[in-house]
């Protein structure tokens, strides 16, 4: 149980106490710093701690905001500071410090806020959070006292508890559709002790069985499944407010949210494709659900490889992002701006209403005209801020580019032995993709083999330096388009049954284990061990791989190599990346939480 220090008896008809309580914290009091130095010694190490004021006035929230988000080691507002263990050690320093300065319980006055000073002093990070209308002081006097106590009483904190479980920035559809009523969703099963990894869980589940309706291939089917669709959005929606009411962060929990929100998307393309081969038509679109989903994979890795080239870069701007700042604060261009890059909630509108009012076919060509005029929209824009900025990108965000190119054995070595300067690196990478493109498509049956060779020596040349020029960051989306788009094309050229299923198997597999890499590196873990990455040969052994056996192998020997390849990835990288991320939260990793862009 975690621990509040009350430094100083309460004033009459102070709630502190109670307030505390309520939020979870056993309740000591100190009359003087050598007994708050004392009872925090005597908190275990691995327990939160915090030191309160005793005449601290506010709003329960504030106090909750301030003292129980998961994700920060040290957190303070006015009159409390609290440290999570991996804080504790520069909060004794902070009080032992305070102690020194003499005894008496007149040190103990505002105590909480000299601490957070000192912390401050120190260099240490402390979180503050945004308060906005709740308030949280320590009146100097009763008539201060008073009007505190009246700001408090004229703000119902419960109501902006409930607003700021909304996302702040979110799609249309989201923001107008599902968050004016999700919300009360979320306060009512955050009352009732449901967690957001169960809504979440149970999000799933509902996306599964709409997979399952529209691979029924009948109307009644896909009028079912875009209903569960749309529903099971609305969970994903409460599975976050649930996280931002009770505060209930956890780095599982993010990856569950980001993970399965990529598991029920190509789920349902893949039930859409069963739908179509199984109605009356016996309609073939496996090629347009592969298509769709490589389309949104790498949509997905340019937002993220831009985001990491550029979060820490020094001098970050330029006259394109000034442009868009001003934009955004035009009302209607920023929800024009929100919908044309079809995030997650417009997407998944879209695609519920036309599987229940259309075909699959329909349905997939819609969504791949979509998807690809938003993909354009969003990377011209970022090229163009790429050009315009001159930032200078930090050691960190070419490693971290580095990681999510994902470059295996082959590659490695020949950036090793063959460390020579052929040119910038998006140009080189871009070279290899073409030849790797024109070999797929040359009718020679062992040229896309010459091609996907030539395509690993280039992408061990593209990472032979940092990437650190202002368009590098093109060059993983690049490599994930250039391997999905080889199992793609080589899938519906052995035109047999099953060979493009399988087709979408495989590409699954290895995107998850690059939206893996993503969450790992946001949570600060990382790239993936170098062992998992060896074992499924990186981008370029596995592109190699595959043009070898549809070389090698008949058509329908192809498919069963795609089918059981596609199984030993999917293994490989589910037991790995399970196993990470359950022991990070079960060895208690700082709780993350994503708020940006809509996915």
């Amino acid at each position: 149980m975690p621990t509040a220090i009350l430094t100083g008896q309460p004033v009459p008809g102070s709630s502190i106490e109670g307030d505390l309580r309520s939020l979870g914290f056993d309740v000591r009091t100190a009359t003087d710093t050598t007994e708050a130095e004392a009872l925090l010694a005597a908190v275990p190490g691995d327990q939160r701690v915090a030191v309160v004021d005793s005449g601290f006035v506010g709003h329960l929230h504030a106090l909750r905001l301030g003292l129980t988000d998961p994700r920060f080691p040290l957190a303070a507002v006015p009159g409390a500071v609290t440290a999570q263990p991996a804080g504790r050690q520069a909060l004794t320093r902070a009080v032992a410090r305070e102690h020194s300065a003499g005894t008496g319980t007149t040190l103990l006055d505002n105590l909480a806020g000299r601490i957070v000073i000192a912390l401050d002093a120190d260099g240490c990070d402390v979180h503050r959070p945004e308060l906005g209308s709740l308030v949280a002081t320590v009146p100097a006097d009763p008539q201060a006292r008073n009007e505190a106590r009246q700001a408090v009483v004229a703000v119902d904190d419960e109501a902006v508890r409930l607003r700021s479980a909304v996302k702040s920035r979110d799609g249309f559809f989201t923001t107008h559709f599902i968050s004016p009523y999700s919300r009360y969703i979320a306060r009512w099963c955050a009352r009732r002790g449901l967690t957001p990894n169960q809504v979440t869980t149970a999000s799933l589940l509902t996306a599964l069985i709409a997979a399952g309706s529209a691979a029924t291939g009948t109307r009644g089917g896909y009028v079912v499944a875009g209903v569960l669709l749309l529903l099971s959005f609305v969970l994903d929606c409460v599975d976050g407010q649930i996280a931002r009411y009770a505060l209930k962060y956890s780095t599982l929990g993010a990856w569950l949210d980001a993970t399965f929100d990529r598991a029920k998307e190509y789920a349902y393309y893949a039930g859409l494709a069963l739908g179509a081969a199984r109605g009356g038509g016996g309609d073939d679109v496996w090629a347009l659900a592969l298509g769709a989903m490589i389309l949104q994979t790498c949509r997905h890795v340019v937002d993220f490889s831009f985001t990491e080239a550029n979060h820490d870069a020094t001098a970050n701007t330029s006259p394109t992002a000034a442009l868009s700042d001003k934009l955004d604060s035009v009302g209607w261009t920023v929800w024009v701006r929100r919908m044309i890059v079809l995030p997650i909630g417009e997407r998944w509108a879209m695609i519920a209403v036309l599987t229940a009012a259309t075909t699959p076919r329909i349905t997939f060509y819609v969504l791949l005209v979509g998807c690809a005029f938003a993909a354009t929209y969003t990377t011209a824009g970022r090229v163009l801020r790429s050009l315009t900025r001159k930032a200078k990108r930090t050691d960190r965000a070419a490693q971290a580019l580095a990681d999510l190119a994902d470059n295996g054995p082959l590659a490695s070595f020949v950036a090793r032995v063959n460390p020579g300067r052929l040119g910038a690196p998006l140009l080189i990478a871009l070279s290899g993709t073409a030849i790797l493109a024109v070999s797929l498509f040359s009718g020679v049956t062992w040229a896309p083999v010459v091609g996907a060779f030539v395509y690993a020596l280039t992408a061990g040349q593209a990472l032979s330096r940092p990437l650190k020029g202002a368009l590098d960051w093109l060059v993983p989306p690049l490599f994930r388009a250039a391997e999905y788009c080889t199992v793609l094309v080589l899938a519906a050229k052995a035109e047999v049954n099953g060979a493009l299923p399988a087709a979408f198997g495989l590409v699954a597999a290895v995107a998850y284990h690059h939206y893996d890499t993503v969450y790992r590196i946001r949570g600060n873990a990382g790239a993936p061990p170098a062992w998992l990455v060896r074992a499924i040969g990186g981008h370029e052994g596995r592109t190699l791989l595959v043009t070898v056996l549809a070389a090698a192998l008949t058509a329908s020997q192809f498919t069963v190599a795609l089918t059981v390849l596609a199984v030993a990835v999917a293994l490989l990288v589910l037991v790995e990346s399970i196993r990470f991320w359950v022991t990070s939260h079960l060895g208690g990793a700082p709780a993350v939480h994503d708020e940006g862009e809509p996915a």
